[in-house]
């Protein structure tokens, strides 16, 4: 029989959730979670903490240097049977952090919360928690924006589906956006030269950071670097999709 851990709690809280992360001074980036197999009733959650030991140790073959964290759960708030949870979860980690995710969209876009839990009260008397809220940073890989940019398109509509589209359409789409943010960037700019809007210094610490990064090269030579690697990526698309039919057909004649 595994091993089970009973948590009292209430019919609407979710499950404890471990989550796993890298630390650096004051900063805490979550990069990894597992779920555990729970089962809920109107008392307690039973969680199986020998499959949460087992994940754990396999995530570590991984990934040595990340360590538990805390633990997040589905709601949009905290509520007084979240406390039960994240009082179990002090056993497991030195100030655990709780994370809650909004999958029902109450706020237009799913929300995600970070709170940690610190004492109060009265000496000998019954001692409260209070939750903190943290500031929370979405951080991700410039691959995994393809994926955000494929759920956000049915975010209006959840019946509907999407495929992802091709490179160069992806491209296309990408250069589309720097022109918006750049038309952008000039309006901002004429605003403030023309007296209309006041001049931000931040911004303009921002821009100019911006146009230092730019290197100076002519548009000759930048067209010829852009078709170059335009016609690189249309060779590798070319030999990818080659590729693929030469490994379906062969499959085909063993088949046959």
């Amino acid at each position: 029989m595994p091993k089970v851990c009973s948590i009292p709690v209430g019919p609407n809280s979710g499950p404890p959730v471990p989550q796993q992360c890298t630390v650096d001074k004051h900063s805490v980036e979550v990069t990894n979670c597992f779920s555990v197999p729970h089962n809920e009733s109107e008392d307690e959650v039973a969680v199986d903490m020998e499959f949460a030991k087992n994940m754990y140790e396999l995530h570590k073959r991984v990934s040595p240097s990340e360590v538990i964290v805390g633990w997040y759960a589905t709601g949009f708030e905290i509520t007084e049977h979240s406390v039960l949870i994240h009082e179990y979860y002090s056993r497991e980690a030195t100030n655990p952090i709780h994370l809650t995710m909004d999958c029902a969209l109450q706020s237009g876009k799913m929300n995600i919360r970070a709170y940690v839990s610190a004492p109060m009260g009265v000496p000998g008397k019954t001692v409260g928690v209070m939750f903190t809220p943290l500031s929370v940073k979405y951080k991700y890989y410039d691959t995994e924006r393809i994926g955000v940019e494929l759920l956000q398109r049915t975010r209006d509509a959840p019946n509907a589906s999407s495929g992802l589209t091709s490179d160069l359409c992806q491209v296309g789409k990408a250069a589309s956006r720097v022109q918006d943010m750049l038309a952008t960037v000039l309006t901002y700019i004429e605003d403030v030269l023309s007296g209309k809007q006041g001049a931000d210094n931040s911004v303009g610490r921002y821009l100019m950071d911006l146009v230092n990064k730019v290197p100076k090269i002519s548009a000759e030579d930048f067209e010829t670097m852009l078709n170059s690697n335009i016609n690189d990526l249309l060779m590798v698309t070319y030999l990818a999709n080659l590729t693929q039919a030469q490994i379906a057909l062969n499959e085909k004649i063993v088949v046959l």
